[in-house]
């Protein structure tokens, strides 16, 4: 899997795949992650800024080529203001919808059309890629657990970590491992803001409301 072609979002949702047993944990925690995802990309690439709290395009004709990058930044101009917590989980269904048929494009999932009951149609997502999630969850656990130092990975790669132990993925973290390592993560959290102090609070109010979406999510 080319890391440098892979959206943030389509990488989150790759790695939430459980490849030895159910296929994911709920869609709306999905949802969430993927969500926060591509907010966490558009502020890392300066195209949603911060202004008093809110989300805010910074050029409302600029765009990255990427669907669903593009598609969010499009959902928040002609949106009223809000703060970067509200829209973790507002319409994240949208999103999540465009990150499975970039995959599906990409050719690391198919689509399986069934008939529930015998006449309700309904749409089922394969994965085509396991060798490459395999390899994407190792590499997460990798930087998650060391050795390499925090300052070695790149804000994307440290972003994929922290927002992973955020939501709670048990395909690469544990409840123990995010006791064990809260340290790490606070460092790779920090790191995936490195580049302006502005971005390292965006990025830490995202994962914020990450967690508690997560967390209401599995109290529901």
């Amino acid at each position: 899997m080319s890391h440098g072609s892979t959206s943030l979002p389509a990488r989150l949702y790759l790695l939430a795949w459980d490849t030895d047993g159910p296929r994911q944990t709920g869609a709306r925690r999905i949802a969430h992650l993927v969500r926060a995802g591509a907010l966490t990309e558009l502020a890392q690439r300066g195209l949603l800024v911060d202004v008093e709290g809110i989300a805010t395009p910074a050029d409302p004709d600029a765009g990255t080529g990427d669907a669903v990058l593009d598609g969010l930044l499009e959902l928040v101009a002609e949106s009223m203001p809000r703060p970067w917590k509200t829209w973790v989980s507002l319409h994240s269904g949208v999103t999540l919808d465009t990150v499975r048929a970039q995959l599906v494009a990409d050719g690391l999932m198919r689509v399986e059309k069934k008939r529930l009951l015998g006449f309700f149609p309904a749409v089922e997502y394969e994965l085509e890629g396991v060798r490459a999630v395999e390899a994407l969850q190792q590499e997460v656990r990798e930087m998650l657990v060391g050795p390499a130092p925090v300052t070695e990975i790149s804000d994307r790669d440290a972003a994929l970590v922290a927002l992973a132990a955020a939501a709670g993925l048990p395909t690469v973290v544990t409840e123990a491992d995010r006791g064990r390592h809260r340290e790490r993560i606070e460092a790779l959290t920090d790191r995936s803001g490195a580049a302006a102090p502005a971005l390292r609070r965006v990025v830490r109010e995202v994962r914020t409301a990450l967690i508690a979406a997560a967390t209401a999510g599995t109290a529901g």
